[in-house]
């Protein structure tokens, strides 16, 4: 298992690509998850020549790293917002491209399994089957990010909508806490949806009633709370157990922190991950409820 940051981590506070590049090599991160407006804009760089950088790759490489994945939102929801979301997909295929990634995350709709219509969840197959289409052409996997109130909220529809969807470049985003949330045994679910399962996002809250600070209109708002993010040894999920059990896959994971401080606490997860990787996992410090 390889770990990466997310520059999503960043989105409140001002920090250059080069400084997060330094800072992950630094602390033995191996890949930078990519957020698709900071893609945007490093791209954009590159095509008016203002870059110093044009070849971001490269300086990647030289430095032991590489971008582990674009991470985005194409709209499967409706057919009235579908036609920017295929236009935003080809979009971001030229960006992995050009930054040579395989893999664009995205989320399976905007609706839990359980709000939609079998027309409505059919509708929203066939549209999920055009990206995947579109992705596939350029080598390039979908990865479905495990999420509430989507089609990945229940292990159930997350089977069905792979069987369904039936292309080959589809592939999951195993978020830890969002399948906690499915109510049953992590890593039997991680079991059962290992043939598909590509990524992994980290993240851990203190108590079980707080898991909704990580919905988007919280997450994303500045002024939101961040009560209740915790270090991945200190919550609710037993990373101690569901990482022994995941290293067995050679995915990346990263670090979704979404917290105060990204430099000191993301150098601090980094420590914990490498004495996973290189001697086991420390024991967790994990809350009993």
């Amino acid at each position: 298992m390889k770990f990466a940051i997310c520059t999503i981590s960043f989105r409140h506070q001002l920090i250059s690509f080069t400084e997060l590049m330094r800072f992950a090599k630094e602390h033995a991160y191996q890949g930078i998850e990519l957020w698709g407006v900071h893609a945007d804009q490093l791209y954009e760089q590159y095509l008016s020549g203002s870059s110093k950088d044009p070849s971001l790759h490269r300086s990647l490489a030289q430095e032991g790293l590489e971008i582990s994945m674009l991470s985005d939102y194409l709209d499967i929801s409706s057919h009235e917002a579908f036609p920017a979301a295929l236009r935003r997909c080809d979009h971001l295929i030229q960006i992995a491209q050009w930054l040579e990634v395989d893999r664009i995350r995205t989320f399976a709709g905007r609706k839990g399994s359980l709000a939609l219509t079998p027309m409505e969840r059919a509708s929203c197959v066939r549209r999920l089957q055009q990206l995947c289409e579109r992705c596939r052409r350029s080598g390039i996997k979908v990865v479905l990010e495990i999420h509430p109130g989507t089609l990945t909220d229940s292990l159930e529809s997350t089977t069905a909508l792979l069987a369904e969807t039936g292309y080959d470049n589809v592939r999951l985003n195993f978020d830890v806490l969002h399948a906690w949330e499915y109510g049953r045994d992590v890593r039997d679910t991680l079991q059962r949806l290992k043939p598909w399962v590509d990524y992994f996002h980290l993240k851990n809250v203190a108590l079980p009633h707080q898991v909704h600070i990580f919905e988007p209109s919280n997450i994303y708002s500045a002024s939101g709370t961040r009560e209740g993010m915790v270090l991945l040894r200190e919550g609710v999920v037993d990373y101690s157990t569901i990482l022994d059990y995941a290293k067995q896959l050679d995915c990346y994971a990263s670090v979704e922190w979404f917290g105060p401080s990204p430099l000191s606490v993301l150098r601090e997860e980094s420590c914990w991950l490498q004495s996973f990787a290189g001697k086991g996992v420390p024991q967790a410090q994990v809350v009993q409820v």
